[in-house]
C-alpha cells in the first residue's frame, strides 16, 4: 500500500508539472514569479519538517499519513479554482506542508513494518514507485492540459482522495497497533540523539548529495549545459534526464538487494564512487555521447546509494527505539535532503556563472567525494541474520 501510494503521489506531482508554469504565467507574471511558486513549495516543506516529526510521534503514522494526503489533495483542488497569482502561490505552498506529513510518516512506517533483513529492498521498492510515477506523470499531465490548465489539479486531488480511502483501511488493518501514537513509556528518538550515531551522520551526507544532484543540479545545470555549451536543441536535455532516471530505475532494486545481502556501506560506497566518476565525466566532456553516458552513470550511482542510505537510517533508529518514536529524527533526515535540493542549484549556479559549468560539476563531485569519505569511516549497521 505504501509503495502504491508513493506511485500515485509522484504521478500526480508529475501531472501538474506541465500545467503549473503555464498556469502561473496566465496571470501575467514574470519568470521569477513563476519560479517562486516552486521555491515556496520547497521552503514550506522544509519549514514544516520539525512539526511533522512531532505529529508522527503524538498522533501515529497512519493518521498523519492520511492527513498529509488530504492536505495535498485540498491544496491541489484549491489551485484549480484560484483567480489570482497570489492565491495560486499560497495554495501551492500549503501543499508543501502536506508533502512533509506524508513523507515523514511513510518513512516511519517503512522502518517499522519492513523486517531488518529486507529494509534495503523495501526502500528500493518505495523509491522505484516514486520514480516511475514521476516519469509517467508528465505524460498524463500533458494529455490533461489539452482539456484545460486546471484539469490536472482536479485529477491529482481526486487520485489522492482515493488513495486516502484505500490506504487508511489497509494500513489500520495491517499495521495495527504499530501505527498508534508512541506510548510515553517508550523512547522517542530525537534528531540530536540520532546525530550522535556516526552511521546516521554519514546517511545525512549522502541524503544531502541526493537532494543536491537529483532535485538540483540535474534539473538546472544539465539542460543549460546541453543548450549553451554543447549547442544542442533543448530536446536533448530531456534525453539526458531520461537516461539518468533510467539508470536510477534499473539499479534501485539492485541497490536494495545489495544493501540487504552485502551490507549498507558496500552499496553506498559503490554508488557514491560511481556518482563521483559520472559527475567528473559531466565536467570534463564536450561531446554529447560522452555527456549522456556520464548522466547514465550518475543515475546508476544514485540508484545504488538511495536504498542503502534509508536502510541505514532504519537500522539506527529501530535499534534505539524498536517501538517507534522516529518522527523527529526522520524529519531532520528529510530536511537535510531538502536543503541539498535548495543549496545545490544555488552554489552550483554561482560556480557556473563565476568560473564555468565544468567548475559547477566539479563542485558537485567534490561534495559527493566528501560524503564518500564519511562513509569510508562508518561501520556496518545491517543486523546479522542466518544464512
Amino acid at each position: 500500500m505504501l509503495v502504491s501510494t508513493s506511485f500515485v503521489v509522484a504521478l500526480g506531482y508529475g501531472m501538474v508539472a506541465p500545467a503549473l508554469p503555464i498556469f502561473a504565467r496566465s496571470f501575467d507574471v514574470g519568470v521569477t514569479a513563476v519560479s517562486l511558486i516552486a521555491s515556496a513549495f520547497a521552503v514550506v516543506r522544509l519549514a514544516f519538517g520539525p512539526l511533522s516529526g512531532r505529529l508522527v510521534n503524538q498522533l501515529g503514522e497512519s493518521r498523519v499519513f492520511a492527513c498529509g494526503l488530504v492536505v495535498v489533495a485540498a491544496s491541489s483542488a484549491a489551485c484549480a479554482f484560484v483567480t489570482t497569482y497570489w492565491e495560486l502561490l499560497i495554495c501551492r505552498a500549503i501543499g508543501g506542508a502536506g508533502s512533509t506529513l506524508f513523507t515523514v510518516s511513510a518513512a516511519s512506517l517503512l522502518i517499522r513494518l519492513a523486517p531488518p533483513s529486507m529494509r534495503g529492498r523495501a526502500a528500493g521498492a518505495w523509491a522505484t514507485a516514486f520514480l516511475l510515477g514521476t516519469v509517467a506523470g508528465p505524460l498524463v499531465g500533458g494529455a490533461l492540459v489539452t482539456v484545460g490548465l486546471r484539469t490536472p489539479f482536479v485529477a491529482y486531488a481526486g487520485l489522492l482522495l482515493l488513495a486516502v480511502v484505500i490506504s487508511r483501511g489497509v494500513l489500520d488493518e495491517r499495521a495495527g497497533r504499530r501505527s498508534d501514537p508512541v506510548p510515553p513509556t517508550h523512547g522517542v528518538v530525537t534528531f540530536p540523539a540520532a546525530w550522535r550515531q556516526p552511521a546516521f551522520r554519514a546517511a545525512l551526507t549522502s541524503n544531502f548529495v541526493h537532494g543536491w544532484i537529483v532535485y538540483g543540479v540535474q534539473v538546472t545545470l544539465v539542460p543549460l549545459y546541453i543548450v549553451e555549451v554543447l549547442a544542442r536543441p533543448p530536446s536533448w536535455s530531456g534525453s539526458a534526464l531520461t537516461l539518468s532516471a533510467a539508470g536510477t530505475a534499473l539499479t534501485l532494486v539492485l541497490g536494495g538487494r545489495m544493501a540487504d545481502e552485502r551490507g549498507r556501506t558496500v552499496s553506498v560506497r559503490t554508488g557514491l564512487t560511481i556518482i563521483v566518476v559520472g559527475t567528473l565525466g559531466l565536467a570534463s566532456t564536450t561531446a554529447l555521447p560522452a555527456f549522456l553516458g556520464a548522466s547514465l552513470l550518475v543515475g546508476v550511482g544514485t540508484g545504488l546509494t538511495y536504498p542503502a542510505t534509508n536502510a541505514t537510517v532504519g537500522d539506527v533508529l529501530s535499534t534505539r527505539s524498536p517501538a517507534g518514536g522516529h518522527g523527529g529524527a526522520l524529519a531532520g533526515f528529510q530536511m537535510v535532503g531538502d536543503i541539498g535540493a535548495i543549496v545545490g542549484p544555488l552554489l552550483a549556479g554561482l560556480a557556473a556563472d563565476a568560473v564555468g559549468y565544468a567548475a559547477a560539476f566539479a563542485l558537485t563531485a567534490t561534495v559527493a567525494a566528501l560524503s564518500l569519505g564519511c562513509w569510508q569511516r562508518t561501520r556496518e549497521t545491517r543486523p546479522l541474520t542466518p544464512a
